[in-house]
């Protein structure tokens, strides 16, 4: 079972657009009407540049994730956003399968995320988003948690809550239970090819994928 991490776990979305939102006003950049959705799943080095390019920030896009991510992390470090039902759901499902993290934050976030909400023992994989090839829609980084996992993607299941993590999971060929975000909620044909809609985290359960 693999799990997303921003919009699964913990209620980030808006913490990092947020933090992207303040970094492109503090350096003369024009933010777009559809740069949230845009940058949603890509992988650190993806959205920086697209941070660069498409919102005219004169940075270098290692310097863009930089001083994004100062802002998020100094954030989480006050007040973690956990999803309610997040740690109760992913030990439900631990106790049954072996459980992976394919998320496309970066591997601090990732790792600041798990110890401060005790799950960090839990995972036995986790893949960032700058650690494959190409970030979501592709389904570069579910393959790589499966394989890091040791488990079957056709055999394997996800949890999603964004268009691009749902296309990216059912790209890698895995079930899929979709938690719509509920600020940026996921495009109607990608929220279709989801084999089960959660409307929260207290319903998952392997006696529910299993069903599926």
């Amino acid at each position: 079972m693999l799990f997303d991490q921003d919009g699964v776990l913990i209620d980030s979305e808006g913490a990092w657009d947020k933090a992207r939102r303040e970094v492109v006003a503090e350096n003369g950049g024009q933010w777009k009407p559809d740069a949230t959705r845009a940058m949603m799943g890509m992988s650190a080095p993806e959205w920086s540049r697209y941070v660069r390019d498409e919102l005219a920030v004169k940075l270098e896009p290692e310097e863009i994730s930089t001083r994004v991510l100062q802002r998020l992390l100094a954030g989480y470090e006050r007040d973690l956003p956990l999803m309610p039902g997040a740690v109760d759901a992913v030990k439900r499902v631990a106790a049954r399968w072996p459980v992976g993290l394919a998320s496309s934050a970066n591997r601090e976030v990732i790792d600041t995320v798990l110890r401060a909400s005790g799950l960090a023992g839990t995972f036995g994989a986790t893949v960032a988003g700058e650690e494959v090839v190409r970030g979501k829609p592709a389904p570069d980084i579910y393959l790589e948690a499966a394989r890091r996992l040791g488990v079957d993607p056709a055999r394997s299941a996800a949890v999603e809550d964004s268009t691009n993590g749902l296309r990216s999971a059912v790209a890698a060929g895995m079930l899929v239970a979709a938690l719509p975000n509920h600020e940026f909620p996921p495009e109607p044909d990608a929220l279709a090819l989801a084999a089960v809609v959660l409307d929260s985290l207290d319903q998952l359960s392997p006696e529910l994928l299993e069903g599926l």
